[in-house]
């Protein structure tokens, strides 16, 4: 156990050194669909949303290796630009050796890693009585289009995937970090079925005032069960005394104070007392917001890929 748990560690840590957020204005860059793997093929499409406002560039993964006889496992990963960019071939080829998932990168239109207008929007929940709902960090952002992005995830981009591959349906999970975290919670919380894992990386609890720690708690009177991986980082990111106080980083210390710092501990300990539910939750201290993105990535693709041995192991602990 402890071996693997070494690697556990090991694997939310390697390219995870960087002590900062995303950088949200940076250039993607050639990524492996540039450069080729060894173990998958890549193909590229692109979608528009319900409204037309919002463009996606979508990324299918799909093994060399031949499907089993039910039908490779799927990732979904949000934030598919960034997530797309810190894809190694060394952990594709880790994949294969375990047994390959498709992999689906759900990102966007633009030649950035992030759009943030476009995330802020797709990836927060609607808040009850349909009231507008703006971004606590930019306040020339809306938000509150989930429901929609989880529509378009299941009547376009999943038929997509299941169009470039043979795809077993109850092996389906879905990753995202940050606002893509807050998304992966919701999409628990008011549709469990739609997934069977979920990997939640540092989420951000703290949205609307700890809006979705009240979602939690309506779906835990549900007792349904559940697969979730909840990881977290603890290290705090360095400004200079100008950048203490540039307005996005005030509004951003100021959400997240709204939430006990130990509020993803405490999530994770209520959703664990859940009948017959799975959950796995981690805390790395040594690790920054934005670089818990990378560095989550290694356990979603094991994950994903059904080591469930390994995965039996951290329950057990």
């Amino acid at each position: 156990m402890k071996t693997w748990l070494s690697s556990f560690v090991l694997l939310l840590t390697v390219s995870g050194v960087a002590m900062a957020k995303p950088d949200l204005s940076q250039p993607l860059g050639p990524t492996l669909a540039d450069r080729g793997s060894a173990h998958y093929q890549f193909t590229q499409h692109t979608l528009s949303s319900a409204d037309r406002h919002r463009h996606y560039r979508i990324w299918v993964a799909v093994p060399t290796r031949a499907a089993p006889v039910a039908g490779y496992p799927v990732l979904y990963l949000l934030d598919g630009n960034a997530a797309l960019g810190a894809l190694q071939e060394e952990q594709l080829a880790d994949l294969d050796r375990l047994g390959p998932p498709v992999l689906v990168f759900v990102g966007y239109a633009t030649a950035l890693r992030f759009d943030p207008t476009a995330r802020a929007y797709d990836y927060t929940p609607p808040l009850p009585g349909g009231e507008p709902v703006i971004d606590d960090i930019n306040r020339q952002r809306l938000g509150g289009g989930a429901d929609m992005f989880l529509d378009l995830l299941e009547e376009r981009i999943k038929p997509l995937a299941q169009s470039q591959a043979r795809i077993d349906l109850q092996r389906q999970s879905l990753w995202g970090h940050s606002y893509g975290g807050l998304l992966t919670l919701h999409a628990l919380f008011t549709r469990p079925d739609s997934f069977q894992r979920y990997i939640a990386a540092d989420p951000s609890l703290w949205w609307q005032g700890g809006f979705i720690l009240q979602e939690a708690q309506a779906f835990i009177t549900r007792d349904q069960a559940f697969d979730l991986t909840l990881l977290t980082g603890g290290a705090t990111r360095k400004h200079s005394p100008a950048g203490w106080d540039d307005p996005d980083v005030r509004a951003r210390r100021e959400a997240i104070a709204a939430v006990p710092a130990n509020a993803a501990e405490q999530l994770a300990g209520r959703l664990a007392a859940i009948a017959h539910a799975i959950v796995r939750y981690r805390r790395n201290p040594e690790l920054s917001h934005g670089a818990m993105l990378p560095a989550s990535l290694g356990p979603a693709l094991r994950l994903s890929a059904g080591d469930d041995a390994a995965v039996a192991r951290v329950i057990a602990q």
